[in-house]
């Protein structure tokens, strides 16, 4: 496989095999690790940390270039991760991202493959999903569809999106208000200013990079794409995780394989999936989009933000 490959990994190395044989497997040109350092406080983490390294240096056994980003000291998820895929896209143009605890189907890496080469001159398209929580509950006519929703449970993406991403938010005050295109229903319009409002002002307490990342995309209108079955599935849910906890084991849902047949006519988001995706990932609800109640939200809320923007305050959809 040419495309690079990137792994995110840390102090997991039970994980870190799994999901290292499956990129084995792959058998990409190149590679590209990042680890974070041991933390002070945890005594187990020097220990772990140098079984993760060893399992990398001991186990490409196949003709590779492997470049490696491991860090020192501890600098924490938020920092580590946007710092080591600054340092790959200094390297490379395009690549395909996992983290430790994201299992791959065989097939996830032929679709990205496919998927960077198809858009890569296209500027609307900023991000590749491997993840698509709602597969099951949403049929699609093509092989993938267009989303505004961007995961990072195994993805790719280019140098030319990446150098796009806003690390500190910092033209939030600026630009937070032209999100409202972006929203399909005022639930989600609150939901997701207040989760930005939260990483803005402690970026630490959540220690998560990712937010910025889906900010930097949407400041612009990026589009991700979104593969029709779910091709990655989370296997870190537990104590030691930093992120995911026992309560969103719903959302490890099983990997399965893709084959690309069928293209869709143009880019174009899917707002009716990206409805369901936001309902399931904010609390599981799995009506489907085209349900009367669902349809006829949307096209209310879509209403209202029309008259709005005609200057019609006073109008009142029933």
């Amino acid at each position: 496989m040419k495309t690079p490959v990137v792994f995110i990994v840390f102090n997991r190395p039970d994980l870190t095999a799994k999901v290292f044989e499956r990129i084995r497997e792959a058998r990409p040109e190149r590679l590209l690790v990042v680890c974070d350092g041991p933390r002070k406080e945890v005594a187990t983490d020097l220990e772990r940390v140098a079984a993760v390294r060893a399992l990398i240096d001991q186990g490409v056994d196949w003709p590779c270039q492997v470049d490696r980003n491991y860090a020192e000291s501890n600098l924490g998820c938020r920092q580590r991760v946007a710092s080591g895929l600054n340092w790959v896209f200094s390297l490379v143009e395009e690549a395909i991202i996992l983290e430790d605890d994201c299992l791959p189907d065989p097939s996830f890496f032929p679709y990205c493959e496919e998927m960077l080469d198809r858009y890569r001159d296209n500027p609307e398209v900023m991000h590749i999903n491997g993840t698509n929580f709602v597969s099951r509950s949403c049929s699609v006519p093509t092989s993938y569809f267009f989303s505004k929703y961007v995961w990072v449970w195994g993805w790719a993406t280019w140098r030319r999106a990446w150098e796009q991403y806003d690390y500190e938010m910092q033209t939030w005050e600026a630009k937070f208000r032209a999100f409202d295109s972006m929203f399909d229903t005022a639930r989600e319009r609150a939901f997701w200013l207040t989760t930005f409002n939260a990483a803005r002002a402690d970026p630490r307490q959540g220690d998560t990079w990712d937010f910025a990342w889906i900010y930097s995309c949407w400041v612009r209108k990026g589009l991700a794409v979104c593969p029709q079955e779910n091709l990655v599935q989370n296997i870190g849910f537990g104590s030691d995780s930093t992120h995911t906890t026992a309560a969103d084991r719903r959302l490890s849902i099983p990997a399965t394989s893709l084959r690309i047949e069928r293209h869709p006519a143009r880019v174009s988001r899917s707002r009716s999936r990206d409805d369901l995706i936001f309902r399931f990932y904010h609390n599981g609800d799995v009506r489907r989009a085209s349900s009367p109640d669902v349809s006829l939200r949307i096209l209310k809320e879509t209403c209202q933000r029309y008259f709005r923007r005609a200057g019609q305050a006073t109008a009142v959809i029933p």
